[in-house]
């Protein structure tokens, strides 16, 4: 008897709880008036930022509403369509057409409106007592660089979670979940004006050689920081149905390809560190090396008598082939290997593959001459990054890292982010031979010469690499990679510069089409960065700013006055699927196009410029 009242008991207070549930929710549903945390909540769970090494968003979360409408609770449709159709951007006839179309009670009128909008919305409400209109506050992500790094930054799916690129591989600590929903920040190492150029150089690479992709990135080899990573085709994460997969990858991480002759540069330096090879050791090139069983291995010049600079300097296959003949096919192996070819870098980027770098055992009699020159090993442009940056620290190598400093919600814990341990590969005295071997391929006459640039010492190596056609198997006779590789200054070196061009037309050497962007990109980024020469420009600034406050305007019939705008006010702008808005620098609005006042278009451009 006792466990039958128990049992009332307890389904008692379990009806008092559902017919509770079920009145609250009906007096929201039919016309009541929401608490005040539903309408517009003191909080919502905040995803951390992500952040550039300055502190400028590559992706912010905002809030938004969705604006629903509950039909049995409407009282008349014509004074609801009017009131609220200035506020929310649709004509009375389009609200009313909406609701009457719609087969449910219950229909989404208007998505993703920004939070001053619904604040201003649902001040209207309240003053008109308009009954069927409801308010959900939502939160949802803006990325104001648009395409600038987006593969590196990834984007998040309807939930808010990450489905790509850091957004997807940290989603738990930009997230919060172990910690109570307050999620940390993400400091990459990237920096937007150094990618911004190398993008914007990459592009006209792209346009000029009617390439397939290019891929472009900069790393300063005594940190390991990857301060640009450039890879084209590319998207805008704020609108990612238009993208696809080519659009999205994120190549210079996660693809794998055949190095050609920059590849030289490491085969040349891990013979010349092992003594099996020095300085002065001579070969011969008639312009084919024929040591191996099968067809020859050809080079593009009859080079003569060559020692390792000359090889390096003229590009020389035969040369690189020969010298490779004076060491075992295991101890190659394990020198490439030391340089961190066959494994990932743990630069943070997901997806990152480790190359391909075949063990010795399985070589044949060609591998060992092929691989020496460029060929039969696959590497990413994140390894060619790590593996130069021994060339640049006198034999040290130092691991690439994308990821800075993990910083949590409320400021207060700060975690540095270590790339893997840095480690000695060759000697001091092999890196710095290469590295004078590199900055006589840039000067006049050498194969690099058109990387070379005023007042400062470069240190490059070209390539040309065949690419292997997936239906053949074999290499293709009109497909290729251009590449180039620079370090600068060539005696202290503080940048290294990577470009690929993959499948350009026409013309196709490295030589050619990649050493002048990476002359372009050096002129740029020499005064950025500060590298000193004798003309870098001094910029003054202001010693003190006005910041001011403000909301955003609604962008209604004409284009309103956006000046003094900070740029966190202006990101709803973006997600606005009638305008073209593009948002220039950082800072506040100094100037806008077209001016306050114009009528307003559909699919109308709006630029603001900040500073």
């Amino acid at each position: 008897m006792n466990l039958k009242r128990r049992y009332i008991a307890v389904f008692s207070l379990f009806g008092l709880f559902l017919a509770y549930l079920l009145i609250h929710y009906a007096f929201l549903i039919f016309g009541g008036k929401a608490p005040p945390a539903l309408r517009q909540p003191e909080s919502l769970a905040e995803r951390g930022a992500i952040l550039d090494r300055n502190g400028r968003y590559f992706a912010i979360q905002i809030r938004f509403a969705d604006v629903s409408i509950w039909r049995p609770s409407i009282i008349d449709i014509d004074v609801l369509s009017n009131e609220i159709s200035p506020i929310i951007d649709m004509t009375p006839q389009e609200i009313r057409s909406r609701i009457n179309a719609s087969e449910s009670n219950f229909l989404f009128l208007r998505r993703q409106i920004d939070d001053s909008t619904a604040r201003r919305l649902a001040a209207l409400l309240d003053e008109k007592k308009i009954k069927g209109v409801m308010i959900q506050p939502i939160v949802g992500r803006v990325y104001p660089e648009r395409n600038l790094a987006s593969q590196i930054v990834g984007f998040v799916g309807d939930k808010n979670r990450g489905l790509e690129g850091i957004e997807f591989a940290f989603n738990n600590i930009l997230e919060g979940l172990d910690n109570d929903g307050k999620g940390s920040s993400i400091y990459l190492t990237i920096d937007t004006h150094v990618q911004h150029i190398l993008q914007q150089i990459a592009a006209s690479a792209m346009e000029e050689t009617q390439a397939e992709a290019v891929l472009f990135v900069a790393m300063d080899p005594r940190t390991g920081e990857i301060l640009g990573s450039a890879s084209l085709p590319d998207f805008d994460p704020n609108n990612i149905r238009s993208s696809d997969a080519n659009s999205r990858m994120n190549r210079s991480a996660i693809w794998a390809f055949e190095p050609g002759s920059t590849f030289k540069v490491f085969s040349l330096a891990a013979l010349m560190d092992s003594g099996a090879i020095s300085g002065n050791t001579t070969f011969f090139c008639n312009g084919v090396y024929a040591q191996t069983r099968g067809a020859p291995i050809n080079c593009l010049g009859n080079h003569g008598r060559v020692t390792a600079k000359e090889i390096i300097i003229h590009s020389c296959n035969a040369g690189a082939a020969y010298a490779s003949d004076n060491i075992s096919a295991g101890a190659f192996h394990q020198l490439l290997s030391n340089f961190g070819f066959g494994s990932r870098t743990g630069a943070g980027s997901p997806g990152e593959t480790a190359g391909y770098l075949v063990p010795s055992a399985n070589w044949s009699d060609r591998s060992k001459p092929t691989i020496a020159f460029g060929q039969e090993i696959a590497v990413s442009a994140y390894q060619i990054l790590q593996a130069t940056s021994a060339i640049a620290n006198d034999g040290i190598l130092v691991p690439p890292k994308i990821i800075s400093r993990i910083v949590s919600a409320d400021g207060r814990n700060v975690t540095e982010w270590e790339n893997g341990e840095s480690r000695r590969v060759i000697g001091a005295e092999t890196a710095r031979a290469m590295r004078s071997y590199m900055a006589d391929t840039a000067s006049t006459g050498a194969m690099g010469w058109r990387a070379g640039i005023q007042d400062m010492s470069i240190g490059v190596k070209t390539g040309t690499a065949q690419i292997i056609d997936p239906a053949t198997r074999r290499y293709s006779d009109t497909d290729f990679i251009a590449s180039c590789v620079a370090l600068l200054p060539s005696e202290n070196p503080s940048l290294i510069l990577y470009l690929a061009i993959v499948k350009p037309q026409g013309v196709i050497f490295g030589s050619r089409i990649a050493a002048p962007k990476i002359r372009e990109a050096a002129e740029s980024l020499i005064d950025y960065l500060g590298i000193p020469r004798g003309r870098n420009p001094q910029v003054e600034h202001p010693p003190s700013i006005n910041i001011p406050a403000g909301r955003l305007p609604a962008v209604e019939s004409h284009v309103p006055d956006f000046s003094g705008l900070a740029k966190r006010v202006l990101l709803p702008l973006l997600l606005r699927d009638d305008l073209n808005v593009e948002i220039r620098g950082d800072g506040w609005v100094r100037r806008q196009s077209p001016p306050a006042g114009t009528p307003v278009t559909g699919g109308m451009r709006i630029i603001l410029e900040l500073e």
